[in-house]
């Protein structure tokens, strides 16, 4: 069917009170973390299947009284005239917000199936260029309306202003004002440069390239599930040989590790690099509270990585191993330590390499706007210059891992798929 999303005309919402929209705007220096992800945007797509009432309402009144307590998001990006340096003024001038509907219900349009997959631009506020301008609002909000009554909201983000974890912390504040909560249950922390290391010079260099000018690579989208039955399986048989329990995280990663390379081994060198990236959120590394809303993510590298074949052919609990060895070794890297064996950039950006982001714990499973917690969370895993998965994503009716891909070639499609299935 021809699903039309149509778009009311995208307003400021402000801050509620006039302490938030101060005369002389305070400027607070963002860390160097902040400033590695500065002026990229990124999507995330929350589908609520249960109905409340006028929902685009709701949450923009909740909105503007969640940015009293979320000063930095509502202010805009400075940049210093003498030194480049970078800041935030908190000036509440606000963030952009639409409201939309859509002609269809929700249960009609499978976002991830041809070709409903494009209708995922429409579902969120774009930044009219490929990266966030200084004069921008640093958030974009848009909230879907279904001939049904649910509701799917699209925020966009200026990451210079917030991890995933941040905009999770201002979902879940919103909802509880939504809900009749007088404040927000949790106490906010805005960017603190004094609190955060300097950021890893090896993640700065994968950040930077993937920011930079490659080539998109045309992968198609893979919704897919690691069931947590398999993930069961894979806890019990090495969970007493690795010392601590198995994470979902690390059997789900393991198994699309394992998966993936041998669907590429036949028609590449099975002898070559194999590099498996993932974030990491470093804020107990660095005694971040629980309300420290900016962006305290690193990059890091499993190393050194095995090859294809060994990734391939080898047993799980030693892709769990290096997985796990790998999380270890992140402390180290924020206390200015150097990882031993770590490919060149030209390696960790070929085919062969997998880069993996998990959106397990984040917070976004427990927004609630009135009708109850998503029904599932989507991160836009758009055309990508490298192999990407978002990991580990909230969602209600699969019993797993569910992830969002794209890190096959066409061809290499059905050969993944196949491995997946045998291990369910």
């Amino acid at each position: 069917m021809s699903v039309i999303v149509t778009k009311s005309r995208p307003l400021l919402v402000r801050p509620s009170t006039e302490q938030s929209t101060p005369t002389t705007p305070h400027h607070i220096k963002v860390s160097s973390f902040d400033k590695a992800l500065a002026f990229s945007a990124f999507s995330s797509f929350h589908v609520f299947d249960g109905a409340i009432h006028e929902p685009a309402e709701t949450i923009k009144r909740a909105l503007s009284r969640a940015l009293d307590h979320f000063r930095l998001i509502a202010g805009r990006v400075v940049v210093g005239d003498d030194d480049g340096e970078l800041s935030i003024a908190c000036t509440g001038e606000g963030v952009e917000f639409v409201a939309t509907t859509a002609n269809c219900a929700l249960v009609d349009v499978k976002l991830f199936d041809p070709p409903f997959a494009a209708l995922l631009k429409d579902l969120a506020v774009e930044y009219p260029e490929a990266s966030c301008r200084v004069t921008d609002p640093l958030l974009l909000m848009q909230v879907t309306e279904f001939s049904c009554g649910a509701f799917v909201l699209g925020v966009t983000w200026n990451h210079v202003v917030a991890d995933g974890t941040g905009i999770a912390l201002l979902l879940r504040a919103v909802g509880e004002l939504a809900r009749g909560l007088a404040r927000p249950s949790v106490s906010l922390v805005t960017c603190a440069d004094e609190l955060m290391p300097d950021f890893p010079p090896l993640a700065a260099a994968i950040v930077k390239t993937m920011l930079g000018q490659l080539e998109p690579k045309d992968y198609p989208y893979l919704d897919i599930t690691v069931p947590m039955s398999t993930i069961g399986r894979i806890k019990a048989k090495i969970g007493d040989e690795l010392g601590a329990p198995c994470t979902v995280f690390e059997a789900a990663t393991a198994v699309l590790w394992q998966c993936r390379s041998r669907a590429i081994m036949p028609d590449g060198d099975p002898d070559s690099a194999a590099p498996l990236v993932f974030a990491a959120n470093a804020r107990r590394h660095v005694g971040a509270g629980d309300g420290y809303y900016s962006n305290c993510v690193t990059t890091h590298v499993v190393a050194p990585p095995p090859t294809i074949r060994e990734a391939a052919e080898g047993d799980m609990k030693d892709l769990v191993k290096l997985i796990r060895g790998g999380k270890e070794q992140v402390p180290g890297t924020l206390a200015g330590e150097e990882v031993e064996g770590v490919p060149g950039l030209e390696t960790l950006f070929g085919y062969s390499a997998l880069f993996v982001t998990s959106w397990r714990n984040l917070g976004f499973e427990a927004t609630d706007f009135g009708g109850g917690t998503p029904a599932r969370v989507m991160g836009h895993v758009g055309p990508r210059s490298v192999p990407a998965c978002v990991a580990c994503l909230p969602c209600r009716d699969k019993d797993g891992a569910n992830m969002l891909s794209r890190f096959v070639k066409e061809e290499h499609r059905a050969a993944f798929l196949a491995e997946l299935a045998k291990f369910t």
